[in-house]
């Protein structure tokens, strides 16, 4: 762990840059297990306890909101992991409570128990379920490290997506353009640049809000040409099919 005065730089710094909010997130992440143990009674396990992945947003979460006038970033990190494991724990419950009513139903139904086949069907749903999770995580850490090999991380994306309803639809023109064009995708593979200047000619966008998009274009258009399907059924909810998917 840093000074504190040494902390508050780094944290001014990572509302700037996103691969610095990444490494103070690292850096600090035995805090963020420890307030996660405190929560749980338990210390929290990498990849099998949800708890930890949304104790880690929630220090980010206060990273991005930390005002100097508000005090020390470190009680004020507790407290937003807290109220985020409080806030999943209440949802959790409530999950729980939906289930054990349904249960307690069935139960006590005896004119409504499911047959063998409706329960096997049931367990066969629950099967699919957890396969199509673990293929999510799985194409999510693919596409994870394809986009490290650009230079770029989640992080990244996330902050540079289009946040005005105008910059967005300019963004699908820009997107539309590049699917409809392969060559254009095969030299973004090849080179690891957009090719701006036919992607502002042929989409009518002008080149500086391509330019100031390019870390969101590149991930969409590489969703779109390296076979993710999962990640690429959601993005056709913002890049319409309109030709050129390939």
């Amino acid at each position: 762990m840093r000074r504190n005065g040494d902390l508050i730089a780094r944290v001014a710094s990572a509302k700037r840059d996103p691969r610095s909010a990444d490494d103070l997130v690292r850096d600090y992440l035995p805090f963020i297990k420890s307030e996660t143990a405190k929560f749980m009674g338990r210390p929290p396990q990498e990849g099998r306890d949800d708890e930890l992945g949304i104790a880690m947003f929630a220090f980010h979460e206060a990273v991005m909101a930390y005002d100097k006038a508000r005090g020390a970033f470190i009680p004020l990190a507790a407290t937003a992991i807290r109220n985020r494991l409080i806030d999943f724990a209440r949802r959790e419950r409530r999950h729980a409570d939906v289930l054990s009513i349904d249960e307690r139903r069935s139960a006590s139904d005896d004119e409504d128990e499911r047959t063998i086949v409706e329960t096997l069907a049931s367990d066969r749903d629950e099967i699919g379920e957890r396969q199509t999770r673990e293929a999510s995580r799985r194409e999510i850490a693919d596409f994870v490290e394809r986009l490290s090999d650009f230079g770029l991380t989640l992080l990244d994306v996330s902050e540079n997506c289009p946040k005005q309803e105008r910059t967005l639809v300019a963004c699908q023109q820009v997107l539309h353009h590049a699917r409809s064009n392969p060559e254009l995708l095969e030299r973004l593979e090849r080179t690891g640049k957009l090719p701006m200047a036919e992607l502002a000619a042929g989409s009518g966008v002008e080149r500086k809000t391509i330019e100031r998009h390019r870390r969101y274009l590149v991930a969409v258009l590489l969703a779109f040409t390296n076979g993710f399907e999962i990640i690429r059924g959601h993005l056709r909810k913002i890049v319409p099919e309109g030709g050129g998917a390939r």
